[in-house]
């Protein structure tokens, strides 16, 4: 089996940052990609920044500049930097993992999630 944990949220002020971690475990012979998406109260899930196994990133329009995604492969584990956050960006912050288990099996797992809240 495979596992997807993030860790690193929780409550700053606007203009602060803060450091997501995400970790993926288990049965993997490979990752093709793991990328950060995010959910505010009332609006669907939407892509935040992803990274493939060769470090081509991607990054949606209202971080760019802001956040910054990147991946240490020997850990399976990719990290979002985030600087100048704004009350906008608050949200559940999840974490995707696209890869193949041992046994040649396509997985396409989420974490459970991790709260963000930018408020004074």
């Amino acid at each position: 089996q495979v596992q997807v944990v993030e860790s690193g949220g929780g409550l700053v002020q606007p203009g602060g940052s803060l450091r997501l971690s995400c970790a993926a475990s288990g049965r993997i012979f490979s990752i093709y990609a793991m990328g950060w998406y995010r959910q505010a109260p009332g609006k669907q899930r939407e892509l935040v920044a992803d990274i493939t196994n060769n470090g081509r990133t991607n990054y949606a329009d209202s971080v760019k500049g802001r956040f910054t995604i990147s991946r240490d492969n020997a850990k399976n584990t990719i990290y979002l930097q985030m600087n100048n956050l704004k009350p906008e960006d608050t949200a559940v912050f999840y974490c995707n993992a696209d890869g193949l288990g041992l046994g040649a099996e396509r997985f396409d797992l989420w974490g459970q999630g991790t709260q963000v809240t930018v408020s004074s």
